[in-house]
């Protein structure tokens, strides 16, 4: 699973990650990137987190509740937890190919 999350993070990202990093390695190589959009391209940051669909509201409170922490580090867990949410909502609504087309209705 986690090849699979790191190939969805390189490709919503527009990076190339090891596929083989540990969930450690992921979060710490992730918020190095992140940081380094935070001071140099935020706009591409922004563009990022609407293209995942990163909960805006739900991001805002997380870093006011956790002010003075690494806002790169609690933007990478959310970004993580969106992309597993879509694989799992994706793998939930996967109809059978199987199924008559009748049925798929």
């Amino acid at each position: 699973m986690n090849n699979d999350l790191v190939s969805h993070i390189n490709t919503s990202l527009e990076i190339s990650l090891p596929e083989t990093l540990s969930q450690e390695e992921l979060r710490e190589k992730l918020s190095a990137h992140i940081n380094h959009l935070i001071n140099h391209d935020f706009e591409k940051l922004v563009y990022y987190l609407y293209r995942i669909d990163v909960d805006e509201n739900k991001m805002r409170r997380l870093l006011e509740q956790r002010e003075g922490e690494n806002a790169a580090a609690l933007i990478a867990d959310l970004i993580i937890e969106r992309i597993v949410q879509k694989k799992e909502a994706r793998k939930q609504f996967k109809t059978d190919s199987t199924d008559s087309k009748e049925e798929r209705w």
